[in-house]
């Protein structure tokens, strides 16, 4: 590993760091209030973004209001984290999209490896988690601030030139209100020998509680 891919290491755990000392505030007393979600201090409203659908279809902040959105950031090519959380978020899909909310809920995947991630190739790779998730990408221009909007971050930290090169990204799962705010996050949890993925079943407590206080 090179003196500049360390830098960049560093740089991105920093700035990971620093986005989760900021996010968590402590609920009021007195209500019922979700057990493992992490509140962000207030609704971010997100700004203007373009990115693409794997139906080739323009994705931007409109497609985000009107539904509660479920974010997750990766790369079809990601060996563990990506996979086994897509996976988790289709087993528990069904539940979630029966829950009491008006609004429906939706599961989006954001490839932020654009250069390997083509339209067709994610439309094959969502759709073999399920029919109804959405997946999106775009330039990293375009890609960087959103991510980055939705309190999460990615970085390359090897030359592209390796066609097996990694990306590291957060590995939190996002919640996006009807209103196309951000707020909140599931985390990972951390255990010893397991891989780092926001618990699903996490997920399904805290979601009926959420919606019920919009």
């Amino acid at each position: 590993m090179n003196q500049r891919t360390i830098v960049g290491l560093v740089a991105f755990l920093a700035l990971c760091a620093g986005i989760v000392g900021a996010l968590y505030i402590a609920p009021p007393s007195g209500e019922s209030q979700p057990e493992y979600f992490q509140t962000y201090p207030e609704p971010r409203a997100i700004s203007p973004f373009t990115l693409t659908s794997h139906k080739g279809e323009v994705f931007d902040n409109t497609s985000l209001k009107g539904q509660w959105s479920l974010l997750f950031v990766g790369y079809t090519f990601c060996p563990d984290i990506c996979p086994t959380t897509m996976a988790e978020l289709n087993g528990i899909y069904p539940e979630l999209k029966a829950l009491n909310s008006v609004e429906p809920i939706r599961i989006v995947f954001v490839s932020v490896d654009p250069n390997r991630d083509s339209i067709e190739r994610l439309s094959e790779y969502v759709s073999y988690f399920n029919e109804e998730f959405i997946a999106v990408t775009g330039e990293h221009k375009a890609l960087f601030p959103f991510v980055r909007n939705l309190g999460m971050m990615y970085a390359i930290a090897e030359s592209t030139d390796n066609p097996n090169y990694l990306v590291d990204h957060s590995a939190s799962v996002v919640l996006v209100d009807p209103e196309a705010r951000v707020i909140g996050r599931f985390k990972p949890k951390r255990e010893p020998g397991k891989l780092s993925i926001s618990d699903s079943q996490q997920i399904l407590a805290d979601m009926p509680i959420i919606i019920s206080k919009q």
